[in-house]
């Protein structure tokens, strides 16, 4: 089902509606402030198997990043956070990066993988910040690749409810996408390597 949400007052009541279905291990597409994405709550396994299955992988493979709506929660999920590290996220978030950090013992058993790094995203969107706050945990999420040959990534969220909402258990509208993934920081050996440019440019 597509709901259409305003990106700069989204509605409560459409907020709560899908938190509620995540909770129950929906599977939703939603806008970030790039692309388009696929996301589910972290605290459910299935979820995050089914999530997989769309991706065509296994979760033990899945590079998945994970949403918070702020800095709070990240000491569970992402260890060794230093001065310096703190300092660069809290510039640069929320905004169109994915920073990659050294993983807590969480983050393996999540995934059944032995993953030492975690990729996490404070997307600048109402939309998925309340839908993350009013969860209470983060969100698992991986970018919505258009089967275009030549558009890697879909842009109206007409078209991505066409293609999605028959795999999916909703589909948010929340105005056009862009068609630039975020930029991806490897923060994860203490040095700053960009390791994609995507649309965000980083603040030291």
């Amino acid at each position: 089902m597509q709901h259409i949400i305003h990106p700069q007052n989204p509605d409560p009541q459409k907020i709560n509606l899908i938190a509620d279905l995540l909770e129950r291990g929906g599977i939703i597409v939603y806008p970030t402030d790039t692309v388009y994405a696929l996301g589910c709550s972290l605290q459910h396994k299935r979820a995050i198997e089914k999530l997989a299955k769309l991706k065509g992988i296994k979760p033990k493979h899945a590079n998945f990043s994970i949403i918070f709506n702020d800095l709070s929660q990240l000491s569970d999920y992402a260890k060794h956070i230093d001065r310096p590290t703190y300092k660069i996220l809290n510039k640069n978030l929320p905004g169109p990066f994915t920073f990659i950090l050294e993983a807590t013992s969480k983050i393996p058993k999540l995934f059944n993988s032995n993953k030492k790094t975690v990729g996490i995203r404070i997307p600048d969107n109402n939309i998925v910040l309340q839908i993350v706050e009013r969860l209470g945990h983060p969100l698992v999420t991986t970018s919505i690749h258009d089967s275009d040959e030549i558009i890697e990534y879909s842009t109206d969220p007409n078209l991505i409810a066409g293609n999605w909402e028959d795999k999916v258990d909703a589909v948010i509208d929340g105005g056009y996408g862009l068609n630039v993934p975020s930029t991806v920081v490897d923060l994860s050996q203490g040095e700053i390597d960009i390791i994609r440019e995507g649309i965000g440019e980083l603040a030291y």
